[in-house]
């Protein structure tokens, strides 16, 4: 069985037993979620949309501050002198999903 749900803005298809990295959630490592916003789910060849879903996909936070890739923003222009480096680290939290219901 698996489902579509929106966590913080972003749409995953997750089954029972998937681990992934979404934005960061205000949850400590070890804590059990539910995330009640599903927009699709399907169990073999039946399928289920929109208000009909009455689904609940349940999951446990496995680490909570993981840093992502470095990304650099360089602006410059050129013959003027003018470079400005700026970079960041997005911030994820893992988590392993436990049960859809």
């Amino acid at each position: 069985m698996f489902a579509v749900v929106k966590i913080a803005g972003q749409q995953f298809r997750v089954q029972e037993g998937d681990t992934l990295y979404v934005p960061h959630l205000s949850a400590k490592q070890g804590d059990q979620i539910e995330f009640n916003e599903v927009l699709m789910t399907g169990d073999g060849g039946n399928v289920t949309l929109g208000d009909a879903v009455k689904a609940v996909v349940s999951a446990e936070v496995v680490a909570d501050k993981v840093q992502g890739d470095k990304v650099i923003a360089f602006k410059h222009k050129r013959r003027k002198g003018f470079r400005k480096k700026h970079g960041h680290r997005t911030q994820y939290t893992q988590i392993k999903i436990s049960g859809i219901a």
